[in-house]
């Protein structure tokens, strides 16, 4: 490898010595300053290959130097490191045509690393940069340790693509937050955000809430319905908790995602789909997929990004910005303000957190709802994840003694949650009772091992009833067999 010229700029004298070392190692020329006036001065007079800078200098911003680069020399590449570790901070570096971002404090052999695949990648033509309005108090995602700043990256340079992502975490680790991410930063932003939770939607009603009905397509369709799909034109559709989706679904799905195409329920007419697909799930889908659960081929077609969130017991170094951001928020929301001592914090690191983050924002808001104390102190962390665990233990004999009911509703409430401040599809009566329906004759059937006269009488209903629902409901009627 040949040397080359290394234009750094940081305000940090030891950073500057640091990066001195190591790529003079490498055998290249390297030339610091601390301002941005210098650097700018380098640039303009043809000087350097390559250069490094940090975003927070005492004369003017990194980022803001980058278009000013990119305008006057665009195949000099730029690396650009910073202390502010928010994926705000990533997302405008590589907008603004930054080759790498690095947060600091980075390992020096990462940065060796990065500057040699910089110097030896082939340059291309750079896509026009789209500026866009953000700022750091509307922040999607709160943390800063490694995990996070891995995170940061890979979204970062996702931003500027349709690429389909697969983001896959436990329960209360931001899933939505990341897809939310993807779009009101990405190239769609202008578009609308539709989410559907695959959990909530009761399997006979998946069709049509993803890809919409025509009047009179079944029972109840009184009007022409728009599906997500639909919704989402021009957008981002989140598919959430996607390994929820039945198999008759999910093939479906797969040949819209093949074909770029699809048709209501009851429609003939294809509909051309024109949304970016993000997709979540908590399940592992390749076990899903050796399970037969799982279709193998739609799995590839949404796992073309896969993204894994990670719990926060693996960064438990995010706690405080945390808590002191959910504090805030509810500051502004009329509760009082509140704090915790170092031993109250260092409990809540230690803590497994089962819930993830919403976790966190559920206790965050008992404390300053419940207690008078503007310091939150170790024996009240103590008490209350004593009367977490205890209620854990009671939901779980809860959902045990649970009735049909209950169940019914539990469903119900979801569904409705699960559409946010929308209603769902007209004829939702009939639809729902099919849904019961069908579990409760097929089981029937099963009982009496097939016996129709014998399950009809059970069921208190007449015997070609039950033949007229077993065909619309397309059920298999195994005899002898329970």
């Amino acid at each position: 490898m040949t040397s080359a010229t290394i234009l750094v700029a940081d305000d940090d004298k030891a950073i500057r010595t640091v990066i001195t070392q190591a790529l003079g190692r490498k055998g290249h020329d390297v030339r610091t300053t601390g301002n941005a006036a210098t650097l700018w001065r380098w640039i303009s007079d043809g000087e350097g290959d390559l250069v490094i800078t940090d975003v927070v200098m005492p004369d003017e911003n990194g980022l803001d130097l980058i278009p000013r680069i990119r305008k006057i020399r665009p195949n000099l590449r730029i690396l650009v490191m910073s202390a502010q570790n928010t994926l705000l901070t990533a997302v405008k570096a590589t907008e603004r045509g930054a080759f790498e971002y690095l947060p600091k404090p980075f390992d020096i052999n990462e940065l060796a690393q990065v500057v040699e695949r910089a110097l030896s990648e082939p340059k291309s033509d750079s896509p026009a940069i789209q500026e866009m309005e953000a700022d750091d108090e509307g922040l999607p995602l709160i943390g800063r340790s490694p995990a996070m700043q891995e995170i940061y990256r890979v979204l970062a340079r996702l931003m500027s693509t349709d690429l389909t992502v697969l983001i896959n975490g436990e329960s209360g680790t931001g899933k939505e937050l990341v897809a939310r991410a993807l779009h009101d930063y990405g190239k769609r932003r202008n578009g609308p955000f539709v989410a559907i939770n695959m959990a909530a939607i009761p399997r006979e009603l998946i069709e049509s809430e993803l890809f919409g009905h025509e009047k009179g397509a079944f029972t109840g369709a009184t009007q022409r319905n728009a599906g997500r799909f639909e919704q989402a034109e021009g957008g981002t559709l989140f598919l959430d908790e996607i390994g929820d989706m039945p198999l008759e679904a999910q093939t479906r799905l797969l040949r819209v995602l093949q074909e770029g195409e699809y048709t209501t329920v009851g429609g003939r007419t294809p509909l051309r789909a024109n949304s970016r697909i993000i997709a979540a799930t908590h399940r592992d889908l390749r076990q899903f997929v050796r399970q037969g659960l799982f279709r193998e081929d739609l799995f590839y077609r949404l796992n073309v990004v896969p993204l894994r969130l990670p719990p926060l017991r693996e960064r438990s170094e995010d706690l405080p910005d945390l808590v002191n951001h959910f504090f805030s928020r509810i500051t502004e929301e009329g509760l009082p303000a509140k704090s915790l001592d170092a031993g109250a914090m260092e409990r809540l690191k230690s803590y497994r957190w089962p819930g993830n983050v919403r976790e966190v924002e559920n206790l965050v808001r008992r404390l300053a709802a419940l207690y008078s104390q503007e310091v939150i102190t170790l024996d009240i962390i103590e008490a209350e994840l004593s009367d977490i665990s205890a209620s854990s233990e009671m939901e779980t004999n809860v959902s045990a003694s649970e009735s049909l009911g209950e169940a019914v509703e539990r469903h119900l409430q979801d569904y409705f949650e699960a559409h946010g401040n929308a209603l769902p599809a007209s004829g939702l009566h009939d639809r729902i009772l099919r849904e019961v329906e069908r579990p409760l004759i097929t089981l029937s059937l099963s009982e009496t091992k097939g016996n129709q006269i014998k399950a009809a009488e059970m069921l208190g209903i007449n015997r070609n009833t039950l033949r007229k629902k077993i065909r619309e409901l397309d059920i298999e009627v195994v005899r002898g067999i329970k």
